[in-house]
């Protein structure tokens, strides 16, 4: 069980508020992530932790961190899954990602194993905003332990829309 500290409320995840990415249209141009490849089942990075605690120290290290940093996680397949740590400049030794597009957000409380109804869910909700979906992200709010603490577990999706040229729903 996570440990209670006073900056963030448990060991390592803070509290995260979801009214700023619920139902949103946000564009980047250039968003610098750290990318890592793990192994996922059933929608879910399973290794995450050993890397993220692995990376961590680099990244604050170089002084990296960004204020609010977040961790998307994009199913490369079915035992593999990408993950994109966001930072505030190049990590050296470290594979890095920019990442630029229109993306439409939509979150959702619950179990990860609801992922695959979520997703169904966002596949509509993308749709039903006349778009198309080019790349869809997960954004773990917080690990599993802090989830227990806090008592909720927020999954944010972010969803990348096709651009108009190749828009083919």
């Amino acid at each position: 069980m996570a440990q209670l500290n006073e900056k963030s409320g448990t060991c390592c995840c803070p509290r995260f508020n979801p009214r700023p990415w619920m139902d949103q249209r946000i564009i980047w141009m250039n968003k610098l992530f750290v990318k890592y490849k793990v192994r996922s089942l059933f929608h879910v990075p399973w290794n995450l932790k050993k890397v993220l605690s692995e990376k961590r120290e680099i990244i604050q290290f170089v002084g990296a961190t960004t204020p609010q940093p977040f961790i998307l996680s994009y199913e490369k397949g079915f035992l593999t899954s990408e993950i994109y740590v966001s930072v505030n400049r190049e990590v050296p030794g470290e594979e890095m990602a920019k990442l630029s597009g229109t993306f439409l957000t939509k979150v959702y409380e619950g179990s990860s194993k609801n992922i695959g109804d979520w997703i169904k869910e966002m596949k509509i909700y993308v749709k039903s905003k006349n778009e198309g979906i080019e790349k869809l992200y997960f954004f773990f709010t917080t690990c599993p332990d802090c989830a227990k603490v806090y008592g909720k577990n927020y999954v944010v999706f972010l969803a990348k829309i096709k651009e108009e040229s190749n828009k083919k729903n």
